[in-house]
């Protein structure tokens, strides 16, 4: 196990990384960053602000590298094949969404960044082993990083809600790994616990009303490194524990990522109802449903705040109990989905049957 301290330096870093960096961006820009200036069509928000948090939270990345280069000199993370397509597929998501904050890049550029990212991953010895055939692995691997992706940054379209969804996913992360001891040293517990302080850093200009965005830089860099951690630490306890099938992590997953799962399939569903495109942004995500349905954005924030949080706890429970009583809290994680998907989904039912009317 790492040292205690190395966690309190490592999420340190990543908090005052995003603090310092943020504050330090507000202070000389005004318009850096926003993409299409008061477009009330697609973005929620009617007021232009920089959506410069992802350029934050990857410095905060790369300080957690350097950081820990020095305090283990004796350790060449470069060397190590893992970590390197990690690195590699990490900034290319970013440089990726940094490019579409400027440019809108086309959505097939996008995808094939995606796909790209996805295959590094899976080059790089991290993929999601369903079967002994390593092809369909790398395969599913791929479209469950292209899926991810694509997902945070469809919910990243209210104030601190993708945020606070992926803090908490990140911290069930870190704690499956505490607890079935995965992979408890070297530096990816280092970098996991760094980037859920810079979450948490990011989350003082983020929360509503926000003072910034993350924009897709942050999302889609977001995207892929909880793609890893998730499989690293996730789909991956299978190699950790002995008669734990494959439908309980798969289970324990989809309860883990319950707010972007829901928020993705109810906009997608809808969209393919009403003959539009998936791929193109728009005021009908579950939070803005929400908002249509009373809610003010605080409560919408907490809503999901609470969501993520009971979906964490479930998710830990569920793989803690797989010796015992594992049925019944399969029972209650389910009964939690499909609660939080008849709460989201029905609110977008009534403002179509109240739109119509």
């Amino acid at each position: 196990m790492e040292n205690p301290i190395h966690f309190l330096l490592f999420f340190s870093l990543g908090l005052m990384c995003c603090l310092v960096i943020n504050q330090l961006l507000l202070s000389f820009s005004e318009s850096l960053g926003i993409r299409i200036k008061n477009d009330i069509t697609v973005r929620w928000s009617n007021s232009s602000k920089p959506s410069l948090g992802g350029i934050s939270i990857f410095i905060g990345f790369f300080a957690a590298i350097i950081f820990y280069m020095i305090i283990t000199p004796e350790v060449n993370l470069f060397s190590q094949k893992e970590f390197v397509y990690l690195f590699i597929a990490g900034s290319l998501g970013f440089l990726m969404g940094l490019a579409d904050d400027a440019y809108n890049t086309k959505p097939i550029l996008k995808l094939i960044i995606q796909i790209t990212c996805g295959l590094l991953i899976s080059f790089g010895g991290t993929y999601i082993k369903i079967t002994d055939v390593l092809s369909i692995n790398i395969l599913f691997t791929t479209l469950w990083v292209v899926i991810l992706m694509n997902s945070l940054n469809m919910l990243d379209n209210m104030d601190g809600i993708t945020s606070i969804v992926c803090f908490f996913i990140l911290s069930t992360c870190l704690v499956a790994n505490f607890v079935f001891k995965i992979d408890n040293h070297g530096a990816l517990n280092l970098i996991l616990i760094s980037m859920i302080g810079s979450l948490i850093g990011f989350l003082f200009f983020n929360v509503p009303p926000a003072k910034m965005f993350m924009g897709d830089s942050g999302s889609q860099f977001i995207g892929l490194m909880i793609a890893f951690f998730s499989i690293k630490f996730l789909w991956g306890i299978n190699n950790a524990i002995e008669g734990l099938n494959f439908w309980q992590i798969t289970l324990a997953v989809l309860i883990c990522f319950t707010a972007p799962c829901i928020d993705t399939f109810t906009v997608v569903l809808n969209r393919i109802r009403n003959k539009k495109s998936p791929l193109i942004g728009g005021k009908d995500h579950t939070t803005h449903h929400l908002v249509y349905a009373g809610y003010s954005e605080k409560k919408v924030f907490l809503i999901f705040l609470l969501i993520s949080f009971f979906s964490c706890i479930l998710t830990i429970l569920l793989l803690c109990s797989y010796q015992a009583k594992m049925f019944w809290v399969a029972i209650l994680g389910s009964i939690w989905f499909i609660f939080i998907f008849y709460f989201l989904y029905r609110n977008t039912i009534k403002y179509k049957q109240k739109s119509s009317n």
